[in-house]
């Protein structure tokens, strides 16, 4: 993981680097702009666009604004686009593409929040520096005109980015209280970009941090996504906890600061699941998984509920991965996360302790497969889970525990290679079932061939006549047959 010093920086050299950086976009920005300035209207690049040009890592996706209002923007880009959509037409937002860019024309903002929903109450404004102001951060609040590359920067977004600093336009209690999400935003940024908040920032959060349970999930959830997918999670996670958010959007994660491990190797619960997020997410091999990521995070949140001081101070959490998964569940759907999703790591919860069974490798194969066949598609994500679950400072420990799981995957890809695990089924299908017990489809075929798939499980694969003879005993021992 990256350090506090190796989060990107800008160099204040008076934004010529988003300049240099624009030209690789030129024959779509500077077309665009003298299409503009033709038509007697000002086209600015604009915020997140010319921040991440300032940072080396300019994406095809640009954000204009302009004084041009939307009906004239239309006409403006009407030939000349390949593409026009009017999604955010209500906000002032055209969208268009060309040559493989993808551009939003926004015309300047002046917006004010009615206060109750804390929806934007849209009003056009008349400059680009009044547009700039109303923005969330001085990072995103710079601009470039085009096509003569002039740079704007009215509120010293330039020198903020140059300090790794996140800081608001206006004072940051106006700027929250204007959009209280703006909150769960500043955490947001620091996970993408490695910054540190203004002090005045950090205690405006702290002071406001209640009044982000008047955003919707969804908003919320949009955010929170973005955060555990940056590139310091950690980070960000850190100052949710730190200021209160935290309380609002993720609860369980901050009631895991009281809660000591049982190996009482760490501070605490809560630093030992940051670290294994941390570790889970050094051993992505395809970019961020918000699955694993939250995976987890979320790994050890029963413990709190189920903690129990044994004999010899002992502690314990009894069957935290079952309450956890559950927590796990509520809090996922409450956030509106996609079913998928929320399964996907619920489950993921439930499994990571089950490794701990293994001991030295006194598990049979049917446990084997069982572990297989419970994971599923997840399989690869599990693997991941347990071995970044180990945070001890024993080096030798933890060498034992790789150890260990080197070996359940061995045993695993032997077995699978032997039997498909990937598609354990019983060895007789429904027809089979109906046909040699005589019955309609209905509750019996689906209770054998569960019988079955667990025989499967626990067996191995059998063959046609030891099948038929397991399904036969089976129903006389249910009295679907006579004997």
């Amino acid at each position: 993981m990256s350090g506090p010093g190796n989060a990107q920086r800008a160099t204040p050299d008076g934004g010529q680097t988003a300049v240099v950086e624009l030209l690789r976009y030129s024959p779509v920005a500077d077309e665009l702009g003298r299409r503009f300035a033709e038509a007697g209207h000002r086209l600015y690049l604009v915020g997140g666009s010319v921040r991440d040009a300032l940072l080396g890592r300019l994406s095809s996706d640009l954000d204009f604004t302009t004084d041009a209002r939307p009906a004239a923007v239309k006409k403006i880009v009407s030939g000349w686009a390949e593409a026009v959509w009017e999604t955010g037409i209500e906000f002032g937002t055209i969208g268009l593409a060309r040559h493989g860019v993808t551009l939003e024309v926004t015309t300047f903002r002046a917006d004010s929040y009615d206060g109750v929903t804390r929806n934007p109450v849209v009003a056009f404004g008349d400059t680009v520096e009044g547009d700039l102001v109303r923005r969330d951060f001085t990072a995103n609040a710079m601009a470039v005109s085009l096509p003569d590359r002039t740079f704007v920067d009215p509120c010293g977004g330039l020198a903020a980015l140059a300090r790794g600093v996140l800081d608001t336009p206006v004072e940051p209690e106006r700027s929250f209280d204007d959009d209280p999400l703006r909150l769960l935003r500043a955490a947001r940024f620091v996970s993408q970009l490695g910054f540190e908040v203004a002090p005045r920032v950090r205690e405006a959060m702290s002071a406001m941090a209640p009044q982000l349970a008047r955003i919707t999930a969804e908003r919320v959830q949009a955010e929170l996504t973005k955060l555990i997918l940056g590139a310091h999670p950690r980070r960000g996670i850190e100052l949710m906890v730190d200021t209160g958010l935290a309380d609002v959007v993720l609860p369980e994660v901050p009631a895991m600061r009281l809660e000591i491990d049982e190996h009482a190797q760490h501070k605490d619960v809560y630093e030992h699941s940051l670290t294994v997020m941390e570790q889970a997410i050094d051993r992505e091999a395809d970019g961020p998984d918000l699955t694993l990521r939250l995976a987890a995070l979320l790994h050890d949140i029963g413990k709190p509920a189920t903690r129990k001081v044994e004999s010899g101070n002992r502690v314990s959490f009894h069957h935290h991965e079952v309450v956890g998964a559950k927590m796990t569940r509520k809090r996922l759907r409450d956030l509106r996360y996609p079913k998928a999703l929320v399964d996907d790591v619920s489950q993921l919860v439930f499994l990571h302790l089950r490794f701990h069974g293994y001991g030295k490798g006194e598990w049979t194969d049917s446990a084997v497969r069982r572990y297989v066949t419970d994971a599923g598609p997840l399989l690869d994500r599990l693997h991941k889970l347990v071995r970044s679950d180990s945070t001890t400072r024993n080096k030798r420990r933890a060498a034992a525990l790789q150890r260990t799981y080197d070996d359940l995957e061995e045993r695993i890809a032997r077995i699978s290679a032997e039997e498909d695990l990937a598609r354990v089924r019983p060895d007789l299908d429904g027809n089979a079932i109906m046909e040699l017990l005589g019955v309609e489809p209905g509750p019996v075929v689906g209770r054998a061939w569960r019988h079955l798939k667990d025989v499967r499980l626990e067996r191995g694969p059998l063959d046609r006549d030891e099948a038929e003879a397991e399904l036969l005993a089976w129903a006389r021992a249910e009295g679907i047959l006579s004997e």
